[in-house]
């Protein structure tokens, strides 16, 4: 297990993070000064490219001396399409961290063995629904996942996601596809909550009611922005985006059970190194750089509003906003949503998809 420790005071980081985001604000990396340096730290990441790069332009800042080099993914293929590099990639791997938006993958990865045990300073007293029994990963910011909605349209949105097969919503319902990205774990989830039975009549119930197949979490909202459906499952960020940009889009965090802990599900972003790679002190430097309260705050100001996850004791600088709080999140076992996914994609091909695996 490689083992590190805090490299920077907070207060010190802080500042030059906000320095950083003042310089570079959303712009691309390239744009800012980057001194001629060999020490590179490869990251494959499937966050927001936008949101990303201020990340690593302030982790450039506090260590003007490393270079990060990332590769990101496409909005259509969320996170899948760097796990099938990463696994095709096991046997010389070219990344030295990865930033995933999700969880679940993560995990699978995790016990594939694509995943390197790491700790450190800022990873001790981490809260144990965020992070890996083993040390492989550790979540961060995370998004909710939601229900979007025109209040123009629904006066009497679903509180509940089984809600989604009232015949009042016929129709009028779209989705991403659930093979990528954030989709991919809720379907998942619902598998490893309620039995493979039970998650599969519900798909059966989705697919009586029409529900429609979109390829991303955004244009999911959009069509609901647009009037091609009223109700939208996706995450947070998504929702505030469309309200950025001026849509009457409002939001529902629907329950999965009637008790506590059985709300709304959270999705956190993970770090993990990369295994197979050489030893990189710089790689590890920018896993905590991640995990980082001054980091997780640009995520949780900036307009995808993540919610930040932190050490046992450790406070943001600023209170969150009220608005972007998550009422009774759900309580969930990742190892068990993991291993219940492929289970839950044959029948999402089957039922809603109407292909074979």
């Amino acid at each position: 297990m490689r083992d590190i420790g805090f490299p920077i005071s907070i207060g010190v980081l802080r500042g030059l993070v906000l320095a950083v985001v003042m310089i570079c604000g959303g712009a691309a990396l390239t744009s800012c000064s980057e001194p001629p340096s060999k020490r590179t730290v490869v990251v494959y990441t499937s966050a927001d490219q936008e949101y990303a790069e201020q990340i690593f332009a302030a982790f450039m800042q506090a260590h003007p001396d490393v270079l990060v080099l990332a590769r990101y993914d496409t909005e259509a293929t969320k996170t899948t399409g760097l796990v099938e590099r990463l696994r095709a990639e096991r046997s010389n791997p070219q990344a030295d961290v990865y930033w995933s938006s999700e969880v679940f993958l993560t995990q699978k990865l995790a016990d594939e063995g694509l995943l390197e045990p790491w700790s450190g300073d800022a990873t001790r007293d981490w809260p144990d629904p965020f992070r890996d029994a083993k040390d492989r990963w550790y979540g961060f910011a995370a998004r909710a996942r939601v229900i979007a909605f025109d209040p123009a349209r629904v006066n009497k949105p679903p509180t509940h996601w089984r809600d989604l097969a009232d015949p009042r919503f016929k129709g009028r319902i779209v989705m991403a596809d659930p093979n990528y990205g954030t989709t991919r774990g809720h379907v998942a989830t619902w598998f490893a909550l309620w039995g493979v039975d039970e998650a599969t009549q519900f798909l059966r119930d989705l697919k009586a009611n029409e529900l429609r197949v979109v390829k991303s979490n955004s244009q999911a909202v959009r069509d609901v922005a647009d009037g091609l459906a009223d109700l939208a499952l996706t995450d947070t960020d998504d929702v505030w985006a469309a309200q950025r940009n001026g849509y009457p889009i409002k939001l529902i965090y629907p329950r999965h059970g009637n008790g506590p802990g059985q709300g709304t599900l959270l999705i956190p972003n993970t770090v993990s190194l990369v295994a197979g790679r050489p030893t990189n002190p710089d790689a590890l430097l920018l896993a905590e750089f991640l995990l980082s309260p001054p980091c997780q705050e640009i995520l949780a100001q900036s307009d995808s509003h993540n919610i930040p996850i932190l050490p046992v004791g450790v406070t943001m600088f600023a209170p969150p906003d009220p608005r972007y709080v998550v009422p009774d999140p759900l309580i969930v076992d990742v190892a068990k949503v993991s291993a219940s996914m492929d289970a839950a994609m044959q029948a999402v091909d089957a039922i809603l998809l109407g292909r074979d695996r």
